[in-house]
């Protein structure tokens, strides 16, 4: 069988402040038979800066990672907030550009998020993982809305040995991150990311899991503050075999 040659696109965050998430994305592609490739061009996809409205430097940044990534038959992202940026708001910004639009929209086609890409392109299943511990699941907001990641990080999840998944009330509601959201309206994020604290700890979870590290550093820095013993990982974690490691928060 030929292998899929992917290229994976790391994020700030992995790369800065949790490289493993980008470790157990590569195991669990290799693992699916893929021939993964950590483009060297890659930098920041855009996101904080279309966000904030400095339209320049996103299409700056854009442009950046579209030469880096095109030559790809696929691109995998580790997050549905990054991913949704690429897939779904880089033909946004390029749309009165007659040059890069093709390129946008062809480079947007191409790209997945991790748990999808393993789950609906290469349909395949960890294999020989244990976790022994009840886990709650967070579905992101770009991730759910944006990618329509739902299903496939619990189809992934389901066959991990020991591992009990238990549902999450508001499990589809923003943790209150929302990128620059948290930093320009402080206050409202707090409260919101409390309100998703205080539904983790009712279902009696030891794990907290989820597909965007923002999201789980923020949810993972409430729980802390709170003197909660909940423990938080990106999901790919657990599905590539690497939930033994130290928690989001713990790394220290």
């Amino acid at each position: 069988m030929t292998q899929r040659k992917v290229a994976l696109f790391v994020t700030c965050l992995v790369d800065m402040m949790r490289p493993r998430i980008g470790f157990a994305a590569i195991r669990a592609l290799e693992a699916a038979g893929c021939d993964v490739v950590v483009p060297e061009g890659q930098t920041c996809c855009g996101q904080p800066a279309l966000n904030s409205g400095d339209t320049e430097h996103a299409i700056a940044l854009a442009k950046q990672t579209i030469v880096a990534l095109e030559p790809y038959e696929a691109v995998v992202v580790p997050s549905g907030s990054c991913g949704g940026t690429i897939r779904c708001h880089y033909p946004e910004l390029f749309e009165h550009d007659p040059e890069w639009l093709p390129r946008a929209r062809a480079v947007a086609a191409r790209t997945w998020e991790i748990m999808a890409y393993l789950d609906e392109i290469c349909g395949w299943k960890p294999e020989g993982v244990q976790m022994d511990a009840k886990a709650t699941y967070h579905d992101s907001c770009s991730g759910l809305r944006e990618l329509g990641v739902k299903a496939q990080p619990r189809r992934l999840l389901k066959p991990i040995a020991g591992l009990e998944l238990t549902p999450l009330a508001g499990e589809e509601t923003c943790c209150g991150f929302g990128g620059t959201f948290c930093v320009k309206y402080p206050a409202i994020s707090n409260a919101i990311v409390g309100e998703k604290a205080d539904a983790i700890e009712a279902t009696g979870a030891d794990l907290l899991l989820a597909g965007d590290l923002g999201c789980l550093m923020n949810m993972a820095g409430k729980l802390n503050r709170q003197g909660s013993k909940v423990r938080a990982f990106h999901a790919i974690e657990l599905i590539a075999g690497m939930g033994d490691g130290p928690a989001i928060g713990e790394e220290a």
